[in-house]
């Protein structure tokens, strides 16, 4: 350990910092990746137990979500930075799993079922490639994003809410493409976060970026179930 500080004493300090900021993508990559497993565990179990938080009262089952969402956030924040962290950010992520499930089910009543959730897969991956790409090489500063970002987050929020009543195949269609427009946003302003040092909590910025890649992938399921899904 003493010669490793010795020899980073001896490093110039944007070098130092280039280094600490490739450890934190990374890092937070590997547990992105890792988030995926709880992730999916979640929805199986979900589907099996035909798990549907909204189903009852949709306004609250929104609540409850949001209850639940906030507590997981809030634990995550005071763990960031111990494995206690990771832990609480696994939690999450399975649970997100949960509330994936009822759409899934959904999907795969239709006979194209799997294809349309691999193909929704394919398409956030390249979405995820393409946003962290540019992101990572990119000299241009997205911070000035965030704002606009924000506010049309919160018009979708209150948008899927009403639409959670009216149940309007037009208005849900129209929500999602926003959403992924949004969300595609805020992956390339949270990757540069990240790249920019402006994020150096490798369990914060798996959060946001986990939050961004998992709404891409519901709303660009739920285009494809309204477009291409086939009944049996």
């Amino acid at each position: 350990m003493a010669l490793d500080r010795n020899l980073q004493g001896t490093l110039p300090s944007s070098a130092t910092t280039v280094t600490v900021r490739n450890r934190v993508l990374r890092n937070t990559y590997w547990l992105l990746a890792l988030s995926m497993i709880p992730t999916i565990l979640g929805a199986w179990v979900g589907i099996q137990m035909h798990f549907n938080l909204l189903a009852g009262s949709p306004f609250i089952g929104f609540i409850a979500f949001m209850a639940i969402a906030f507590g997981f956030f809030y634990v995550i924040e005071k763990t960031k930075d111990s494995a206690w962290g990771i832990a609480a950010l696994l939690g999450f992520t399975f649970f997100m799993g949960l509330m994936l499930s009822s759409l899934l089910e959904r999907i795969l009543h239709f006979s194209n079922g799997p294809q349309l959730i691999m193909t929704a897969f394919g398409g956030t991956a390249i979405v995820f490639g393409s946003m962290a790409t540019v992101a990572t090489v990119s000299r241009r500063d997205f911070s000035g994003m965030s704002k606009w970002l924000f506010a049309g987050l919160l018009v979708i929020l209150v948008a899927a809410l009403a639409n959670a009543f009216l149940q309007m195949p037009a208005l849900q269609l129209t929500i999602s493409v926003v959403a992924i427009a949004i969300f595609s946003g805020y992956l390339l302003f949270d990757v540069q976060q990240v790249v920019n040092g402006g994020e150096t909590n490798y369990i914060s910025a798996t959060l946001r970026i986990y939050l961004d890649v998992y709404n891409i992938f519901v709303n660009l399921l739920a285009i494809l179930g309204i477009l291409g899904g086939n009944r049996e």
